[in-house]
């Protein structure tokens, strides 16, 4: 079997997928918390401490960090989601020692050093300047605080300026040491590698961590509602949202499923009608989030002012066919189609491989085959789409609305077209 985990004594996990045709491996840690795992006084500090965890330890400055990355040809790099932070390399497979020995040191020994704070903090201040100064970010951070208000699932990933301006070093230590700990971590690799390698070079590396801690994970409180934010801009964007189900619900395939027949690609039932056949956007698409307690079913579309007053009626009109008329053999057919081959052409990078695995350990704590997959897929049928579709559609609607509004009919009207 290419795929394989084993568990150290300490809690950690260790998950390999060998693929022995590459020169490369791909690896990196996973650790199963993110924004909503944050205490709302210090929204931001899980990304904050993804930056402040490349500005040194104890054994390297934030340069040397780098260097011994790039100087073997290899790449290092990191991301913070909402449930999710991952720490990530990939490089040749003779210097997969080298890349376990930096992320062991990243993850344990960072020093935080102060006037790498002050500097850090200046960047992410940018870089939140940044996203609201982006319409296609600006309004998803408005829509999730909408679907989930007063709670750290429904808080920017990037963190809110006024908090960040004043994050201190204990908050960053204090979230290391309650969320880095082994049984939250995964070290996940792929490529051309053998586990027992692996499990030998991660149990010699990461002997330092931190104790486990029991600390609980609010459930989310879906709410919905409406965020409207009059700006100057050449469009207006919209977010149309409803609460789904989660990544455990065995519903999942369904709603990938009824994401791409709406809204998945050029084919999809909103491209064809909103797009092709009207000409009401340049963009409109629809997708699924799934976390660990619940889920979203999301419809962003961007339009000129002038077209928005036609634009949601048409959308809530499709929501409406979806659950009143069949879904036709052949958009399920196509459906499952690109389900996969998203599934199987994204195993061709080893870096989407070691996430896939990482995150399957995290969010299931099991491999999963790619077969097993492929067999749910397969199992999507009409009936479950439709269905689901009824019971998402017609439920409080979250709406998002930014650029210019005066033609974005109420948002009753909204939810009395959609039935809710």
């Amino acid at each position: 079997m290419s795929i394989q985990s084993t568990t150290l004594e300490n809690g950690l996990r260790i998950i390999t997928d060998t693929v022995t045709s590459v020169d490369s491996v791909a690896l990196g840690v996973w650790a199963g918390v993110g924004t909503r795992h944050e205490d709302m006084a210090v929204n931001g500090v899980a990304h904050m401490v993804e930056h402040m965890m490349f500005k040194g330890t104890a054994n390297r400055n934030a340069g040397q960090i780098a260097e011994q990355i790039e100087d073997v040809g290899g790449s290092i790099n990191a991301y913070t989601s909402r449930e999710m932070t991952a720490y990530h390399i990939h490089l040749l497979k003779e210097h997969t020692p080298l890349a376990v020995n930096i992320l062991s040191d990243l993850l344990q020994n960072s020093t935080l050093p102060p006037e790498e704070i002050e500097r850090e903090r200046a960047v992410i201040l940018q870089e939140i300047g940044m996203s609201m100064d982006t319409p296609d970010d600006l309004i998803f951070d408005n829509y999730q605080e909408t679907a989930y208000p007063d709670q750290a699932l429904g808080a920017p990933i990037l963190g809110k300026a006024e908090i960040v301006s004043r994050m201190d070093r204990d908050a960053l230590s204090n979230y290391v040491r309650h969320f880095y700990t082994p049984s939250r971590l995964v070290i996940s690799a792929a490529g051309h590698i053998r586990h027992e390698d692996m499990v030998r070079l991660a149990a010699s590396a990461f002997d330092s961590l931190p104790a486990d801690q029991d600390v609980r994970t609010p459930q989310a409180r879906y709410e919905g509602g409406e965020n409207r934010m009059e700006k100057s801009l050449e469009q207006s964007h919209i977010v149309l949202g409803f609460r789904s189900i989660s990544r455990h619900d065995e519903r999942y395939f369904s709603a990938i499923a009824l994401s791409t027949i709406l809204g998945g690609g050029m084919s999809s039932r909103l491209f064809q009608e909103v797009r092709e056949k009207r000409g009401l956007v340049y963009s409109v698409y629809s997708f699924h989030s799934a976390y660990d307690d619940d889920g979203q079913f999301s419809i962003y579309a961007g339009t000129g002012p002038e077209r928005l007053q036609e634009l949601i009626p048409v959308i809530c009109d499709e929501l409406q066919k979806i659950i009143q008329e069949t879904v036709l053999p052949e958009e399920l057919a196509r459906a499952k189609a690109q389900m996969r081959a998203n599934l199987l052409m994204s195993r061709e990078s080893m870096m989407t491989r070691a996430g896939q695995q990482a995150k399957h350990l995290v969010h299931f704590g099991d491999i999963i085959e790619v077969e097993k997959l492929l067999r749910d897929i397969d199992e999507v049928s009409a009936d479950s789409v439709q269905k689901l579709a009824a019971q998402l559609f017609c439920c409080q609607p979250t709406l998002a609305g930014l650029g210019p509004l005066k033609n974005l009919e109420s948002y009753d009207r909204i939810a009395k077209r959609l039935g809710a």
